[in-house]
């Protein structure tokens, strides 16, 4: 029983893990280059952010939206 949680924990910190290592060995050499994947995920939730405000915004001009406060089953 004790193999197989040492072989667990092989896998996650021997072969799962080797991209968080190379990330955590680039950050001493260049943090923005570390962090690259970040900001992009930055910028993918941002423009999605600014949809969905945008979304919301149309819905709310045209009046198609149901304000009641029993337009949800749950409210009631």
């Amino acid at each position: 029983m004790k193999d197989f949680f040492e072989g667990i924990q092989y896998l996650f910190e021997h072969i799962l893990f080797i991209p968080l290592h190379a990330l955590r060995d680039l950050e001493l050499q260049s943090w923005w280059a570390a962090n690259t994947l970040n900001w992009i995920f930055i910028i993918i939730c941002m423009c999605a952010v600014v949809y969905w405000i945008l979304q919301l915004k149309k819905f709310n001009e045209e009046g198609t939206e149901n304000k009641s406060i029993s337009a949800h089953s749950f409210l009631k």
